[in-house]
């Protein structure tokens, strides 16, 4: 069986970058534009990973975080977020999770894949 990745991206460039990126792999893509619009997806059904964007209209992605590792049926969900801010603003979320990856927007598709190789093969 396929594994399911959510791309949680706002803008359209990056969100098709991050698609074209993963075309070619085994990885099925489900798309959210929104953190409300993820937090719908997510009852509908439940990807092994997430590529999270921090600036999202509506609910910011740190909150969206914040709410995945709080409720105990998303908690286990891998997330890797993509940001143009240097990881280092966001020490807290790392502290929250410890296996939370960040990538910078430019990210190249060999690290992307790599990082989603190593949470969920």
């Amino acid at each position: 069986m396929n594994k399911t990745i959510m791309i949680v991206e706002d803008e359209q460039p990056f969100h098709d970058l991050y698609e074209a990126m993963l075309e070619g792999t085994d990885y099925r893509i489900i798309s959210a534009y929104d953190g409300d619009e993820a937090l719908s997806r997510l009852q509908k059904e439940k990807p092994d990973l997430i590529i999270l964007d921090l600036l999202l209209d509506m609910m910011p992605g740190d909150t969206l975080f914040l709410y995945l590792k709080s409720t105990p049926e998303y908690t286990d969900i891998p997330v890797i977020i993509v940001s143009s801010f240097p990881k280092r603003d966001y020490k807290n979320l790392r502290d929250i999770d410890p296996g939370l990856i960040f990538l910078n927007k430019t990210a190249t598709r060999e690290e992307l894949i790599g990082e989603i190789k190593t949470k969920i093969g």
